[in-house]
């Protein structure tokens, strides 16, 4: 069975910084890309970031609300993608979901909040 668990969700302070985690299980994922989306109350669930496999490039994309702050990165050792996050801002404040695409389906994790308030 695929899995998908994120971690490192929390509160912030404008200005902070969080690392989410997400770590795959029922499958090798390095051949996949992964991406991270997040999701505000009253939005609907946009792309934040994404990176190809190793075997695609490792090519990163990144939203333009947060290029130059958030970073994407991937460890196929650990089966894990990572999204460093700096410089948070108010508006980063969803739920942020760790997402791959694979046999025709989309494989979701269950979300883990980050809110960034002082």
């Amino acid at each position: 069975q695929v899995q998908l668990v994120e971690s490192g969700g929390g509160l912030a302070q404008p200005g902070g910084s969080l690392r989410l985690s997400c770590v795959g299980s029922g499958r090798d994922f390095s051949r996949n890309t992964m991406g991270w989306y997040r999701q505000a109350p009253g939005n609907q669930r946009a792309l934040v970031a994404r990176i190809d496999s190793i075997e695609g490039g490792g090519t990163t994309w990144y939203a333009d609300s947060v290029k130059g702050r958030f970073t994407i990165s991937r460890d196929n050792a650990k089966n894990a993608v990572y999204l460093q996050m700096t410089s948070l801002e108010p508006e980063d404040t969803a739920v942020y979901y760790c997402n791959t695409y694979f046999s025709n389906s989309n494989y979701w994790g269950q979300g883990t909040q980050v809110t960034v308030s002082s």
